[in-house]
């Protein structure tokens, strides 16, 4: 893959390439996600490949912050914009299809959803939270049409490139399946984001920053980085309780992050730094439920080390 021998200068001036900036400079002004559910499942819950799905996902598959299935995809939006409009109020948003897996169901299904929300005036891009082993060639002749219309996205939950790692989660598919979605959306022009977990159990620093390198190489627009959440009725939750495993603290994070941001690729954009779990089902790491004091530690260490998005990324 090519690379510009300018980008490495292009991101210098700011710590990292931020979503918000991205949005910023590409819509011309500040949009916010809503996030939906459309009533999907994920072969990893219902017998395909498993029953009890990655051993770190919650009862809501990832969607507790989502709306209710039981509404329509409009009066999930409307319900949205109405929850943001006294604190986050904007012209425009993003329809971000959370729980579970959002193409997992059927294309006339999918099509009618993905359409209701591209139709509602306020909304400027879709984004779609999905398995790379659930990409069928008629869901992804669907994506790419509508991305003719207003952007997709696609958010492909990887966590990891390491195999072990992967089959401990019970991930359930292997890292060359990742690799052919990724060139299956890029032939269609869609924009790829890939969910990266820091902290996941045996997973040293430099296995975490093999991930990042990995990345650098296939052609993703967007990385989200999630700190490891241990949550309550989970199977993670069990073998934490078993084992104690090490859980991140918080400058141990801080400083893992920005190693990630160093390596990485410097035209990436970064979705994510952090996440915050629901905290009633929070079991650990306690400090993660500060959303706003990780990511001002994260930004404050970034500037004392006086260091950026790509500082020791190698293109060869």
């Amino acid at each position: 893959m090519h690379f510009p021998s300018a980008c490495a200068k292009l991101y210098t001036m700011r710590p990292y390439n931020s979503l918000n900036e991205s949005l910023q400079k590409r819509f011309g002004e500040k949009l916010y996600k809503l996030t939906l559910n459309i009533g999907c499942t994920c072969p990893n819950r219902d017998g395909t490949l498993g029953t009890g799905g990655c051993i770190f996902c919650s009862a809501g598959g990832s969607g507790e912050f989502a709306g209710s299935p039981a509404l329509s995809v409009t009066e999930q939006i409307e319900a949205g914009i109405e929850s943001l409009s006294g604190k986050r109020p904007a012209r425009r948003y993003i329809a971000y299809f959370q729980a579970y897996t959002n193409t997992y169901a059927p294309v006339d299904y999918l099509e009618k959803v993905y359409r209701e929300a591209l139709g509602h005036p306020k909304i400027a891009a879709l984004a779609i939270a999905t398995r790379p082993d659930c990409l069928p060639p008629e869901v992804l002749e669907l994506l790419s049409g509508l991305n003719d219309e207003k952007p997709v996205w696609i958010e492909l939950g990887l966590q990891t490139i390491h195999e072990e790692t992967a089959a401990f989660i019970r991930r359930g598919y292997p890292l060359s399946v990742f690799c052919q979605a990724v060139d299956a959306l890029h032939a269609r022009n869609l924009e790829i984001i890939v969910h990266v977990i820091l902290g996941l159990p045996g997973e040293t620093k430099e296995m975490m920053l093999e991930t990042i390198r990995y990345l650098n190489t296939l052609p993703v627009s967007g990385i989200k980085l999630q700190l490891l959440h241990i949550l309550k009725h989970t199977d993670l939750a069990g073998f934490y309780e078993e084992t104690s495993f090490h859980v991140l603290t918080l400058e141990e994070y801080t400083d893992l992050v920005i190693s990630c941001l160093e390596v990485c690729r410097p035209d990436i954009i970064i979705h994510r730094l952090t996440g915050d779990g629901p905290k009633d089902l929070l079991l650990a790491p306690a400090w993660s439920s500060g959303k706003r004091q990780v990511l001002n530690t994260i930004h404050k260490e970034l500037k004392q080390r006086n260091t950026w998005q790509g500082r020791l990324f190698n293109p060869n």
